[in-house]
Protein backbone atom coordinates (compact mmCIF):
# COMPACT_ATOMS: atom_id res chain seq x y z
CA UNK A 1 0.00 0.00 0.00
CA UNK A 2 2.95 2.34 0.60
CA UNK A 3 4.54 1.86 -2.14
CA UNK A 4 1.59 2.50 -4.28
CA UNK A 5 1.32 5.87 -2.74
CA UNK A 6 4.59 6.39 -3.09
CA UNK A 7 4.58 6.10 -6.94
CA UNK A 8 0.92 8.37 -7.03
CA UNK A 9 3.49 10.89 -5.45
CA UNK A 10 6.26 10.84 -7.38
CA UNK A 11 3.67 10.78 -10.16
CA UNK A 12 2.50 14.00 -9.23
CA UNK A 13 5.63 15.50 -8.33
CA UNK A 14 6.82 14.64 -12.20
CA UNK A 15 3.58 16.58 -13.56
CA UNK A 16 4.21 19.70 -11.13
CA UNK A 17 7.58 19.74 -12.23
CA UNK A 18 6.43 19.64 -16.02
CA UNK A 19 3.65 22.01 -15.32
CA UNK A 20 6.10 24.67 -13.84
CA UNK A 21 8.59 24.38 -16.98
CA UNK A 22 5.15 24.40 -19.49
CA UNK A 23 4.99 28.63 -18.67
CA UNK A 24 2.53 28.83 -20.93
CA UNK A 25 -0.07 26.67 -19.85
CA UNK A 26 0.98 27.95 -16.08
CA UNK A 27 -0.11 31.08 -17.14
CA UNK A 28 -3.15 29.93 -18.65
CA UNK A 29 -4.50 28.48 -15.11
CA UNK A 30 -4.15 32.04 -13.45
CA UNK A 31 -4.44 33.90 -16.45
CA UNK A 32 -8.20 32.50 -17.16
CA UNK A 33 -9.45 32.95 -13.96
CA UNK A 34 -8.40 36.68 -13.32
CA UNK A 35 -9.68 37.08 -16.58
CA UNK A 36 -13.03 35.61 -15.93
CA UNK A 37 -13.19 37.99 -12.70
CA UNK A 38 -12.71 41.28 -14.52
CA UNK A 39 -14.91 40.83 -17.29
CA UNK A 40 -17.93 39.05 -15.82
CA UNK A 41 -17.35 40.89 -12.24
CA UNK A 42 -16.78 44.92 -13.64
CA UNK A 43 -17.22 44.73 -17.61
CA UNK A 44 -20.33 43.03 -18.18
CA UNK A 45 -23.81 44.58 -16.55
CA UNK A 46 -26.79 42.42 -18.26
CA UNK A 47 -28.72 45.82 -16.89
CA UNK A 48 -27.41 49.36 -18.63
CA UNK A 49 -28.30 52.56 -17.10
CA UNK A 50 -27.11 55.98 -18.40
CA UNK A 51 -28.41 55.38 -21.81
CA UNK A 52 -27.56 58.40 -23.99
CA UNK A 53 -30.79 60.24 -24.38
CA UNK A 54 -31.74 63.21 -26.40
CA UNK A 55 -33.94 65.89 -26.00
CA UNK A 56 -36.45 67.45 -28.55
CA UNK A 57 -38.40 70.09 -25.96
CA UNK A 58 -41.09 72.73 -27.82
CA UNK A 59 -42.55 73.47 -24.38
CA UNK A 60 -39.94 74.21 -22.13
CA UNK A 61 -40.74 75.22 -18.38
CA UNK A 62 -41.03 73.62 -14.99
CA UNK A 63 -43.06 70.37 -16.52
CA UNK A 64 -39.79 69.91 -19.07
CA UNK A 65 -37.15 70.42 -16.11
CA UNK A 66 -39.57 67.64 -14.01
CA UNK A 67 -39.79 65.32 -16.41
CA UNK A 68 -35.85 65.61 -17.31
CA UNK A 69 -35.65 65.05 -13.54
CA UNK A 70 -37.86 62.24 -13.25
CA UNK A 71 -35.63 60.38 -15.96
CA UNK A 72 -32.34 60.71 -14.88
CA UNK A 73 -33.51 60.07 -11.22
CA UNK A 74 -34.57 56.41 -12.94
CA UNK A 75 -30.72 55.94 -13.84
CA UNK A 76 -31.47 54.22 -17.35
CA UNK A 77 -31.37 57.95 -18.63
CA UNK A 78 -28.52 60.64 -19.24
CA UNK A 79 -29.73 63.69 -21.08
CA UNK A 80 -26.27 63.88 -23.82
CA UNK A 81 -28.04 66.55 -26.04
CA UNK A 82 -30.92 68.81 -26.53
CA UNK A 83 -31.54 69.48 -30.18
CA UNK A 84 -34.29 71.76 -31.78
CA UNK A 85 -35.32 69.36 -34.80
CA UNK A 86 -36.40 66.00 -35.42
CA UNK A 87 -33.77 65.69 -37.88
CA UNK A 88 -30.48 66.31 -35.38
CA UNK A 89 -31.95 63.41 -33.00
CA UNK A 90 -32.49 61.12 -36.07
CA UNK A 91 -28.78 61.40 -37.04
CA UNK A 92 -27.50 61.03 -33.67
CA UNK A 93 -29.64 57.78 -32.89
CA UNK A 94 -28.28 56.24 -36.27
CA UNK A 95 -24.72 57.19 -35.57
CA UNK A 96 -25.59 55.32 -32.07
CA UNK A 97 -24.43 58.36 -30.15
CA UNK A 98 -27.83 58.37 -28.51
CA UNK A 99 -30.19 55.34 -27.57
CA UNK A 100 -33.27 57.56 -26.95
CA UNK A 101 -34.96 60.21 -28.06
CA UNK A 102 -37.57 62.16 -25.82
CA UNK A 103 -40.22 64.77 -27.64
CA UNK A 104 -42.19 67.40 -25.49
CA UNK A 105 -44.45 68.64 -27.73
CA UNK A 106 -45.50 72.07 -28.13
CA UNK A 107 -48.62 73.36 -25.68
CA UNK A 108 -47.61 69.73 -23.50
CA UNK A 109 -47.74 72.12 -20.45
CA UNK A 110 -51.37 73.75 -21.07
CA UNK A 111 -53.28 70.70 -22.27
CA UNK A 112 -51.81 69.06 -19.31
CA UNK A 113 -53.11 71.57 -16.74
CA UNK A 114 -56.69 71.60 -19.29
CA UNK A 115 -56.66 67.40 -18.55
CA UNK A 116 -56.59 66.40 -21.89
CA UNK A 117 -53.65 63.89 -21.27
CA UNK A 118 -51.50 65.04 -23.93
CA UNK A 119 -48.88 62.45 -25.27
CA UNK A 120 -44.75 62.69 -24.35
CA UNK A 121 -43.20 60.44 -27.42
CA UNK A 122 -40.25 58.49 -26.34
CA UNK A 123 -38.46 56.96 -29.40
CA UNK A 124 -35.91 53.88 -28.56
CA UNK A 125 -33.38 52.58 -30.44
CA UNK A 126 -34.63 48.75 -30.45
CA UNK A 127 -31.85 47.24 -32.37
CA UNK A 128 -30.80 44.92 -28.98
CA UNK A 129 -33.95 44.52 -27.48
CA UNK A 130 -31.77 43.43 -24.68
CA UNK A 131 -29.78 46.73 -23.95
CA UNK A 132 -33.20 48.70 -23.57
CA UNK A 133 -35.63 46.37 -22.36
CA UNK A 134 -35.20 47.32 -18.53
CA UNK A 135 -35.21 51.19 -19.76
CA UNK A 136 -38.41 50.99 -21.85
CA UNK A 137 -40.03 49.44 -18.63
CA UNK A 138 -39.07 51.84 -16.39
CA UNK A 139 -41.13 54.58 -18.61
CA UNK A 140 -44.31 53.42 -17.29
CA UNK A 141 -43.74 54.91 -14.37
CA UNK A 142 -42.73 58.38 -15.57
CA UNK A 143 -46.68 59.58 -15.49
CA UNK A 144 -46.81 58.91 -12.08
CA UNK A 145 -43.32 60.36 -10.59
CA UNK A 146 -42.28 63.28 -13.10
CA UNK A 147 -45.31 65.41 -11.76
CA UNK A 148 -46.36 64.38 -8.57
CA UNK A 149 -44.66 66.81 -6.29
CA UNK A 150 -46.32 70.01 -8.69
CA UNK A 151 -49.75 68.27 -9.54
CA UNK A 152 -50.59 66.25 -6.66
CA UNK A 153 -53.94 65.25 -8.20
CA UNK A 154 -52.05 63.71 -10.75
CA UNK A 155 -50.51 60.39 -8.90
CA UNK A 156 -53.91 58.79 -8.77
CA UNK A 157 -54.78 59.80 -12.93
CA UNK A 158 -52.25 60.26 -14.86
CA UNK A 159 -52.03 63.59 -16.36
CA UNK A 160 -50.03 62.43 -19.85
CA UNK A 161 -49.43 59.25 -22.08
CA UNK A 162 -46.01 57.90 -22.33
CA UNK A 163 -45.77 56.93 -26.19
CA UNK A 164 -42.57 54.38 -27.18
CA UNK A 165 -41.68 53.93 -30.89
CA UNK A 166 -39.31 51.43 -31.08
CA UNK A 167 -36.72 51.75 -33.69
CA UNK A 168 -34.97 49.57 -35.97
CA UNK A 169 -36.81 46.62 -34.40
CA UNK A 170 -39.95 47.39 -33.27
CA UNK A 171 -41.10 43.74 -32.44
CA UNK A 172 -38.34 43.36 -30.60
CA UNK A 173 -37.03 40.24 -32.40
CA UNK A 174 -34.24 38.95 -31.08
CA UNK A 175 -32.67 37.22 -34.34
CA UNK A 176 -32.58 40.49 -35.59
CA UNK A 177 -29.49 41.23 -33.55
CA UNK A 178 -28.50 37.72 -32.84
CA UNK A 179 -27.83 36.19 -36.47
CA UNK A 180 -25.93 39.38 -37.52
CA UNK A 181 -24.06 39.08 -34.86
CA UNK A 182 -23.04 35.26 -35.19
CA UNK A 183 -21.09 36.61 -38.52
CA UNK A 184 -18.71 38.38 -36.32
CA UNK A 185 -18.54 35.50 -33.89
CA UNK A 186 -18.10 32.39 -36.25
CA UNK A 187 -15.47 34.23 -38.54
CA UNK A 188 -13.75 35.18 -35.49
CA UNK A 189 -13.60 31.48 -34.43
CA UNK A 190 -12.77 29.49 -37.44
CA UNK A 191 -10.32 32.00 -38.71
CA UNK A 192 -8.48 32.38 -35.46
CA UNK A 193 -8.66 28.11 -34.47
CA UNK A 194 -7.73 27.15 -37.84
CA UNK A 195 -4.85 29.48 -38.86
CA UNK A 196 -3.08 29.20 -35.21
CA UNK A 197 -2.68 25.51 -35.78
CA UNK A 198 -1.02 25.90 -39.37
CA UNK A 199 2.78 26.49 -38.43
CA UNK A 200 2.83 24.47 -35.47
CA UNK A 201 1.06 21.67 -37.28
CA UNK A 202 4.08 21.80 -39.68
CA UNK A 203 6.69 21.20 -37.44
CA UNK A 204 4.92 18.83 -34.97
CA UNK A 205 4.30 16.42 -38.49
CA UNK A 206 8.28 17.12 -39.46
CA UNK A 207 7.22 18.56 -42.57
CA UNK A 208 8.26 22.05 -41.68
CA UNK A 209 11.75 21.17 -43.55
CA UNK A 210 10.03 20.25 -46.41
CA UNK A 211 8.11 23.96 -46.67
CA UNK A 212 12.04 25.67 -45.99
CA UNK A 213 13.31 23.73 -48.82
CA UNK A 214 10.92 24.53 -51.65
CA UNK A 215 11.66 27.63 -53.44
CA UNK A 216 9.62 29.97 -51.49
CA UNK A 217 10.55 33.01 -49.10
CA UNK A 218 8.49 33.54 -45.86
CA UNK A 219 5.96 35.88 -47.24
CA UNK A 220 4.67 33.07 -49.97
CA UNK A 221 4.75 30.92 -47.45
CA UNK A 222 2.36 32.98 -45.21
CA UNK A 223 0.60 34.02 -48.39
CA UNK A 224 -0.30 30.65 -49.54
CA UNK A 225 -1.23 29.59 -46.10
CA UNK A 226 -3.52 32.37 -45.40
CA UNK A 227 -5.27 32.69 -49.00
CA UNK A 228 -7.31 29.31 -48.25
CA UNK A 229 -8.90 30.43 -44.88
CA UNK A 230 -9.90 33.69 -46.88
CA UNK A 231 -12.04 31.79 -49.38
CA UNK A 232 -13.48 29.42 -46.40
CA UNK A 233 -14.41 32.51 -44.66
CA UNK A 234 -16.13 34.17 -47.27
CA UNK A 235 -18.22 30.38 -47.84
CA UNK A 236 -19.16 31.20 -44.34
CA UNK A 237 -20.13 34.09 -44.80
CA UNK A 238 -22.17 33.59 -47.86
CA UNK A 239 -24.33 30.77 -45.88
CA UNK A 240 -24.81 33.18 -42.87
CA UNK A 241 -26.47 35.79 -45.14
CA UNK A 242 -28.75 33.26 -47.01
CA UNK A 243 -29.87 31.80 -43.60
CA UNK A 244 -30.53 35.06 -42.04
CA UNK A 245 -32.38 36.55 -45.11
CA UNK A 246 -34.46 33.43 -46.09
CA UNK A 247 -34.66 31.48 -42.54
CA UNK A 248 -34.83 34.19 -40.31
CA UNK A 249 -36.14 36.86 -42.51
CA UNK A 250 -33.50 40.27 -41.11
CA UNK A 251 -33.99 43.16 -43.30
CA UNK A 252 -30.67 43.72 -45.00
CA UNK A 253 -29.98 47.61 -46.15
CA UNK A 254 -26.63 48.68 -47.52
CA UNK A 255 -23.92 48.08 -49.57
CA UNK A 256 -22.68 44.61 -50.31
CA UNK A 257 -19.31 45.54 -52.01
CA UNK A 258 -18.70 47.50 -48.87
CA UNK A 259 -19.63 44.75 -46.88
CA UNK A 260 -17.48 41.88 -48.87
CA UNK A 261 -14.51 44.72 -48.75
CA UNK A 262 -14.94 45.28 -45.13
CA UNK A 263 -14.81 41.26 -44.33
CA UNK A 264 -11.47 41.02 -46.04
CA UNK A 265 -9.63 43.39 -43.77
CA UNK A 266 -11.72 41.64 -40.87
CA UNK A 267 -10.49 38.07 -42.37
CA UNK A 268 -7.05 39.32 -42.23
CA UNK A 269 -7.19 40.69 -39.06
CA UNK A 270 -8.07 37.21 -37.71
CA UNK A 271 -6.00 35.38 -39.32
CA UNK A 272 -2.88 37.74 -38.69
CA UNK A 273 -3.58 36.72 -35.22
CA UNK A 274 -3.89 33.12 -35.57
CA UNK A 275 -0.75 32.71 -37.19
CA UNK A 276 0.88 35.03 -34.27
CA UNK A 277 0.03 32.20 -32.27
CA UNK A 278 0.73 29.45 -34.57
CA UNK A 279 4.33 31.16 -35.01
CA UNK A 280 4.72 31.83 -31.04
CA UNK A 281 3.52 28.00 -29.92
CA UNK A 282 6.14 25.22 -29.26
CA UNK A 283 2.65 22.72 -30.26
CA UNK A 284 -1.04 22.30 -30.84
CA UNK A 285 -2.07 22.33 -27.60
CA UNK A 286 -0.46 25.54 -26.85
CA UNK A 287 -1.80 27.07 -29.94
CA UNK A 288 -5.22 26.11 -28.32
CA UNK A 289 -4.56 27.95 -25.18
CA UNK A 290 -3.87 30.67 -26.91
CA UNK A 291 -6.73 30.97 -29.05
CA UNK A 292 -9.08 30.31 -26.28
CA UNK A 293 -7.44 32.91 -24.25
CA UNK A 294 -8.68 35.68 -27.41
CA UNK A 295 -11.85 34.07 -27.79
CA UNK A 296 -12.97 34.78 -24.03
CA UNK A 297 -12.59 38.72 -23.40
CA UNK A 298 -12.98 38.64 -27.98
CA UNK A 299 -16.73 37.46 -27.42
CA UNK A 300 -17.97 38.72 -24.30
CA UNK A 301 -16.86 41.94 -24.34
CA UNK A 302 -18.16 42.76 -28.06
CA UNK A 303 -21.80 42.82 -27.65
CA UNK A 304 -22.86 39.37 -28.84
CA UNK A 305 -23.90 37.98 -25.65
CA UNK A 306 -24.07 40.85 -22.95
CA UNK A 307 -25.08 45.02 -23.77
CA UNK A 308 -22.42 46.84 -25.35
CA UNK A 309 -23.72 50.04 -23.82
CA UNK A 310 -23.83 48.63 -20.12
CA UNK A 311 -19.97 48.31 -20.30
CA UNK A 312 -17.84 50.78 -18.69
CA UNK A 313 -15.66 53.20 -21.26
Amino acid sequence: MLSVVARVVAMTIKELIQLRRDRLTFGMILGVPVMQLLIFGYAINADPKQLPTVLISQDRGQIERNIVGALERSGYFRIVAQVSGETEAERLVAEGAAAFVVTIPDRFTRDLLRGERPQLLIEADATDPAATSNAVAALSQLPRTALRHDLPGLVAEPGFEVVIHRRYNPEGLSAYNIVPGLLGVILTMTMVLMTSLAVTRETERGTMENLLAMPLNPAEVMAGKVLPYIVIGYIQVAVVLLAARFLFQVPMLGSLGLLTVALLAFLLANLAVGLTFSAIARNQLQAMQMTFFFFLPSILLSGFMFPFRGMPG
